[in-house]
Order: structure tokens, then sequence, then C-alpha cells
């Protein structure tokens, strides 16, 4: 029997090592703009076309490379920044593996052009997919030009599981915001489509998150700064009222490179403990600066996985850290004592000279023992006690009201009846119905006692509003006397523009306004709208952090981010009126058993359950 184990061909071997280091467009953006970084260029240039796919190309005015180093740089595990496995433990460049540029040939038409400041003229290299095709000497400026040109040609599965333009893009502006964060000092200029996205120059950190981020960011920032012999803490967290329903301005920085640590993020949430809702998200731009003898960043191809040696005490500083700040710029809500039944103190005026003694008033005739008589062996006078607790309810939910008749809202639609089985004929009694933490709605049905999720049961009334209007193109727009304008950072601007047909066929009135800018002129009549820029703003959140491939279902996938942006939210009172009106649309779905993403709107506890409870 022949040998069967052989070495892989070094243009297969590349291939498999870009399967782990190239994973899209946006590798191809970070690994290159880490080695500009690497090459201390201090202004780099950024151009792709169609989000990565036809073409990027990025410039750079760093070192430079010699003709033999430009042809090295394409060799598997070569580098120059580690010699041994000692300098795994002191590094400090972005770039160490060697394994970017030779991952990218093996899979792309990739042409370099270097120049050092020494050399009269520089060298052109071009490889298509790991063959080298030329070498040559060019002219041209110092630095660096990078061409990566029909990215995954010779994979076309990988290049078919690429998503649409817009989820590329994003995942190439996420790794912009990742190198640009901690390097104000360098100039950063972002194209798309031969459209500028981003033109960053040098400026400070606080400068440069704005620059990104918008300058409604600035009002939000609060300074963070701790030294210790560990490790040394800077950067801003946002406070708690600008708290974002979805992630996405969340940072951590050691030694200028980015890190996902979900442990550390632990203790930034816990720091802003009873200060934010359950399911809100605090901005936050922290840099930590350690000996990296500490940490180990050779970890994940990628390197954003980091360990550290103490996990747990850089944990407590980062806790004490933003704590500390969060108190010295009172953003932690001071005692506000209820003022109601308080005693009024007048301030005594300069012709006043009067002053009046605190009168008590008693009651010579209180007898403190004839309260005796209303108290029996058993405890308090039991009808007494039911009359007290029948004013009380009546009190807080008002008297009775007659039987409402809900014909067509009467039966729950066969084929959504979920978990619900028999109960799908289930009447809404139209009786008493209660709020519960201003988050479910409670009412007595026949079986037992039916519980609503307020904020999906408007999330379903809303998808199906907005379904209707799409399908029948019946568009009602609402002017604003007042038209709004808001400007977005790069990525939401260029996902705005994207989906803007579609919300315009909804009843949105919103053009384009300058750069990153827009003007929202009329919004869905359907909607009671206070703040058109808030709802466009949390509609943008909602569509970037959906499941759904809003490839195939684009429209349905704006209809369902807008319903629950403009849904009525948790922690909110409901007037009653409110309430049966909620009820009323619900029944009147024809899904009312699940939200638009297929969570439960409602859920009935049988009678048999709770006898149970009181039987135990």
């Amino acid at each position: 029997m022949s040998d069967i184990i052989q070495l892989l061909p070094d243009s297969v071997a590349n291939q498999i090592a870009a399967g782990e280091v190239i994973q899209r467009p946006a590798s191809v953006v970070k690994e290159l703009v880490e080695n500009a970084l690497d090459a201390g260029a201090n202004e780099i240039t950024i151009h792709i076309k169609d989000a990565g796919k036809t073409l990027i190309k990025i410039t750079d005015n760093g070192c430079g490379m010699s003709p033999t180093d430009a042809r090295m740089a394409f060799e598997r595990h070569a580098t120059s920044k580690i010699s041994s496995a000692n300098d795994l433990f002191c590094i400090r460049t972005m770039g160490f593996r060697g394994e970017a540029m030779a991952s990218i040939a093996a899979i792309a038409d990739v042409e370099l052009r270097s120049k050092r400041t020494e050399d009269e003229v520089g060298t052109r290299v071009h490889i298509v997919g790991s063959e080298v095709k030329a070498q040559e000497p060019v002219a041209g400026s110092n630095g660096t030009t990078i061409t990566v040109k029909n990215l995954f040609f010779n994979v076309p599965a990988r290049r078919k599981f690429l998503k649409t333009n817009t989820t590329e893009l994003r995942h190439i502006i996420n790794e912009i915001h990742r190198v640009a964060l901690p390097n104000p000092d360098i100039r950063f200029s972002f194209h798309h489509n031969y459209s500028s996205l981003y033109e960053l120059g040098k400026s400070n950190l606080r400068r440069r998150i704005v620059d990104i981020f918008g300058k409604n960011v600035n009002q939000s920032l609060v300074p963070v700064e701790e030294e210790t012999s560990m490790v040394n803490i800077t950067g801003y967290v946002g406070q708690p009222k600008f708290a974002k329903k979805t992630m996405g301005e969340q940072f951590f920085f050691v030694n200028k490179r980015y890190m996902r640590h979900p442990y550390f993020h632990k203790a930034v949430m816990q720091a802003f403990e009873k200060l934010l809702p359950a399911d809100a998200f605090p901005s936050y731009f922290l840099f930590l600066e350690m000996d990296p003898a500490h940490i180990d960043i050779n970890v994940h191809p990628t390197k954003t996985e980091i360990k550290f040696e103490d996990e747990r005490a850089v944990w407590q500083i980062i806790f004490a850290a933003v704590r500390e700040s969060l108190g010295k710029h009172n953003v932690v809500p001071s005692i506000d004592f209820d003022q109601n039944g308080s005693i009024d103190i007048p301030v005594l005026g300069k012709g006043n000279r009067e002053i009046r003694y605190p009168e008590i008033k008693v009651n010579p005739e209180y007898n403190p023992f004839e309260q005796e008589k209303n108290v029996s062996s058993g405890g308090w006078n039991e009808s007494r006690r039911e009359k007290q607790q029948v004013d009380h309810w009546e009190d807080l939910y008002g008297p009775p009201k007659e039987k409402i008749q809900h014909e067509q809202q009467s039966q729950l639609p066969l084929g959504e009846q979920g978990d619900y089985g028999s109960q799908s004929s289930e009447k809404y009694s139209g009786k008493k119905v209660l709020q519960l933490k201003q988050r479910f709605i409670l009412t007595p049905v026949k079986s037992g006692l039916m519980a609503i999720d307020q904020k999906r049961a408007h999330e379903r009334i809303l998808f199906e509003k907005f379904m209707e209007v799409l399908q029948s193109e019946s568009v009602a727009s609402q002017q604003q006397l007042f038209p709004q304008t808001i400007e977005l950072e790069s990525g939401d601007a260029e996902l705005l523009k994207n989906i803007l047909t579609d919300l315009q066929a909804l009843g949105f009135d919103i053009r384009e306004f300058g750069k990153n800018t827009f003007v929202i002129n009329g919004t869905p009549g359907m909607l009671d709208v206070a703040s058109p820029g808030m709802i466009v703003e949390k509609l943008l959140e909602e569509y970037k952090n959906s499941p759904v491939d809003a490839r195939a279902k684009a429209k349905e996938q704006v209809a369902i981010s807008l319903a629950k942006a403009s849904a009525i939210d948790y922690g909110i009172d409901l007037k009653q009126e409110e309430i049966d009106h909620l009820i009323d649309n619900l029944f009147a779905c024809a899904t009312p058993n699940y939200s638009p993403e297929g969570k439960k709107v409602l859920t009935i506890i049988p009678l048999e359950d709770i006898e149970k409870t009181f039987n135990k």
C-alpha cells in the first residue's frame, strides 16, 4: 500500500489560511490598515468599490519597502515584527503573524506599489491567486499602495456566502472605527464607490469620537481616568440617559489594539447598575495600557481575543474607574426626597420682621381606647375590611364596566393558535383590566387569566398596519410643522439611503441634506410621532440588529423594524381607554398570538393552575 500523507501545495495551504484570517472584505481592510500603522504612516486613504467585493485600495505614507521586502511580504510567516518566541511576550505592533498578505494574495488579484524615502524608484509586485505575475521597478511617491481586486474570485463558495453590500459595508466601517479611535493623531480618509464617507483629521480622542459618531454624542461623554501599578485606564463612557436598546458603541482597547472581552463588558454594565433599564446598553470607549508581558494576544488569527494574566484584578479596576467617574460627574442620581406633604418654610423678606411660630392642632376629645370597639378576637372587623378593599379597588381601577361585546375579535384565528389549542375560542370579557408592572395587561377570560405583553401587542398591531400600507400602496403622510434635521454616522447614513424607498412607501418624507445629514419633512399618518429623529434612529438600530435576511424580505423587515421602534415601551402607564383600545386592535389582527418576530404576545393562565396554587 502506497503512502497517503503528503504536503499541501502552497496555493492550497494559503487558501486554507485565508479562511481563518480573511473572512470578508472587512478582514482585508483591517489587515492592510494595521500594516500601514505598523509602517509608521500618519495619513491613510481607503477606497473601496461594491463594499470591497470589486476593489479595495489602501494608500499610506509609511516607510515603504525595498524590492526584496516587497516580494517577501507575500510569503507565509514572513514578518519583520518578531524573530524569536520571546518576542511574542512584548508585542506592541498590530500585526506579527506574517499570514495576512499571503492569505489575501491567495484569493484575490493583488498589486503592491511601494517606495522608501532613500530609494530613487519604487517596486511593483503583481500576484493573482498566489501566482506571481510581475515584479518590476516603477516610479511613485513614498509609502505603499495595495490594490485588491475580485476578492474570492477563485473560491466561489466563499464569495457566494458574502452578504449584501449594505451589510459588508457596515462591517468595513466597524473595522475602520476600531483602528481610527485609538489613533486620533492619524488622518484617515474613506471613500466608497467614489463617495466620501469619512474625512477624519488629526485630533484628540474626544474629537475623534465626535467625528465618527456625530456631534450629538459629545454631550453624553463622561471622562474616565485611572492609574494603577497594573493597568492605566483612560477614555469615556456615555451618560445613562443616552443609552441605546442595541449594542454598537462599546469599545475596549489594550495598547491601542481593539479587543472583544465579554467579562470586562460585565464590569462596565455592573458599574451602571440601577442607572439603566435592563435592556439598555451604555456607550463606552475605554483604553487600557499595560505591560505586554501580562497579556497574550496570540490567541486567535484575527487577534481580537486577548487573555490577561490577572483578569479578576483588571475587572475590579475597570468597575471602580467607571463607577468613580459616574459619581464625580454627578451621573449617579442624588437623593430626591418626595416634597408632597413636607413643611413649606417661607423666606423671611427684608420688610417682614414678624416671626410666626408653627401651630399644632390637637383634638382634646380623641380617645385611642375607643379603637378596641372595632377590634374582634380574630382581628379587624371582616365586613369593614371587605368594604375598605372594595373601596380601594374602585378608587384604583374605577367602578365595574358593563360587558363589552367583541364580535369580530371573539376568536383567535385557526392556524395561528400556537400553544393555545382550545383556548382560541376565548373571548375578551371586557371586565376588569389591570396593568402589571407597566409591562403586562391582565384580564379575566372564561378559562382563567389572560396576560398580554403590551409592547409586543403594539408591535403586532403596527406591523400589520404597515404591511397593509405597503401592499395597498395607499400612503398617508403627515407633514411636520417644523421639519427635523438629523446627523448620522456614516454607516447609518448609508443604511438609511438603502431603505429610503421603503420608508417613503410607508409615509416617511426624508431627504438628504448634505453629508450624512437628512431632513425629515413628514412621517406616517398612523403614527403619533413626537420626535421623528428618534424614531428614525431607533429604526436603524433595530434594522441593523435584525436576524432576518434583509435581501429576501426588505420591505417586511423595514415594517418589522419600524413597528419595534414605534411601539409603546415598557415602563409606561396606560390609561383605561388606552388599554381597551390596545386589546381591541390586537384581536382585530390576523395573527394576535405572536409579535412580528415570532415571540409570544399573550398567554392564558388556566383557572385550575391558580386553584392548585391556593390548595397547596
